[in-house]
């Protein structure tokens, strides 16, 4: 492996947005830098399961359901 290519891997603090921090290792800025996050696990409908209505556009999850309907679904 060739020398001197890699970013330098160093300790953040990570702000979320609820204002906590968080302490974790990344190539982002210098050692003891600050990130603050937009958009974090904690508020995130993919990490919080919020936002799971599906829509049933065409009637494709009702015509999924009925053929599915006996394997208990």
């Amino acid at each position: 492996m060739r020398k001197d290519i890699h970013p330098d891997y160093h300790m953040i603090k990570v702000k979320m947005t609820d204002g906590s921090i968080v302490e974790m290792m990344s190539t982002y800025g210098t050692e003891g830098e600050q990130l603050s996050l937009e958009v974090d696990p904690s508020v995130h409908p993919a990490w919080t399961g919020g936002g799971t209505r599906l829509l049933d556009t065409g009637g494709r999850v009702s015509k999924f359901k009925k053929k599915y309907e006996g394997l208990g679904f």
